[in-house]
């Protein structure tokens, strides 16, 4: 196994068996991280209710084309979503259904990666995840502009496929909480039609993500995420999961993975050299995590920008998309090259 230097890292505890996430009064019970969800989560306990929080947000790319598909509940408004954007042109079509006062309605399902079922149907808008045991299906239909709108899906992945499952707790604030999986790795296929207009995605080069969460959070946060996926030279799938700057600065585990071969490889703690806004987005980004275990650049050619904040409500992002290069070790020392991988990196100020 990989033995970097542990001096300043933060500890990285790491769950292997099935715990409850919350005590009765709402305080988290546990803290560390999973490579599968091992964490039981009941909503009943969340403290306080209405400032719960729950989405699955999938987004499918293939460096051209991208997907965003989101069903997301806030306990006081609940929201369908869907864009296809070109990364090219930054062209974009895009719907949103909202609902009002859902505390009771739209639960998501309490689970990450078994067997669930989730279906949204209002007003001739419908959402339907179907998660099984080596793949997932994913519907949408409504309009955008007029014209139906309308998305298909399916993505694949061995029974045994790990992510990496995160409880992060909020300093100072001990019944606020989020748990979160990432899966990656996924190879997807499926197409979008918009009008008499079709977009076709082949699983030969189009990826996944699954952005999993549950919690109750402060009002205020902001947070680095970077996600992607590629199939080497050798056949093997790699990706590489990095999120930080959200919740408390002592966490029991970072939300940082290295994933090949359908297998999880835990990393310590990745930064980048410099606040993007200040040199600007589309300069390039290096990031590197403090075991030295990964050292990637990101050349931009794309800032899904989107959002405002207004009088502190809002949300404000930047979602770079780029080719990476550098390398990324596993677990036993392993060292892979990342060439002009195609993945993103996104920088987001959030107050809701």
């Amino acid at each position: 196994m990989y033995d970097p230097k542990t001096e300043g890292l933060s500890p990285q505890i790491e769950i292997t068996e099935p715990t409850p996430l919350l005590d009765k009064d709402g305080t988290l019970a546990v803290e560390g991280w999973a490579r599968r969800d091992l964490f039981e989560y009941d909503r009943k306990f969340a403290r306080p209710r209405w400032r719960l929080k729950e989405w699955d947000f999938y987004q499918i790319s293939n460096g051209k084309l991208m997907v965003q598909l989101n069903f997301f509940n806030i306990t006081v408004a609940s929201a369908a979503t869907a864009a296809l954007i070109d990364l090219t042109t930054g062209k974009r079509i895009e719907t949103a259904q909202i609902t009002l006062g859902t505390r009771r309605r739209y639960h998501l399902p309490s689970v990450s990666d078994r067997p669930n079922f989730f279906r949204y149907d209002r007003r001739g808008v419908y959402v339907e995840f179907d998660t099984c045991a080596t793949f997932r299906k994913l519907l949408f239909g409504g309009k955008a502009k007029g014209k139906p709108f309308k998305m298909k899906f399916r993505m694949y992945y061995p029974e045994d496929h790990e992510n990496i499952t995160i409880v992060t707790p909020f300093e100072d604030k001990p019944t606020r909480f989020f748990l979160t999986t990432k899966q990656n790795c996924m190879p997807c296929e499926g197409k979008v039609t918009w009008g008499e207009q079709k977009f076709e995605f082949s699983r030969e080069d189009t990826f996944a993500v699954l952005d999993w969460g549950r919690g109750v959070w402060p009002h205020r946060n902001e947070w680095y995420w970077g996600n992607g996926a590629t199939r080497l030279e050798n056949g093997k799938l790699f990706g590489f999961e990095m999120t930080w700057k959200i919740g408390s600065p002592h966490p029991a585990a970072t939300e940082t993975c290295l994933f090949y071969d359908g297998k999880a490889h835990k990393i310590a703690e990745v930064d980048v050299d410099a606040f993007p806004g200040d040199s600007g987005w589309m300069q390039p980004w290096h990031f590197t995590s403090r075991d030295g275990r990964l050292d990637l650049t990101m050349t931009p050619f794309f800032d899904n920008h989107t959002g405002a904040m207004v009088f502190g409500i809002g949300m404000k992002t930047h979602q770079v998309h780029g080719l990476f290069n550098g390398y990324a070790v596993l677990d036993d020392g392993t060292r892979v090259e990342v060439k002009d991988m195609y993945a993103f990196c996104e920088y987001v100020r959030n107050g809701w």
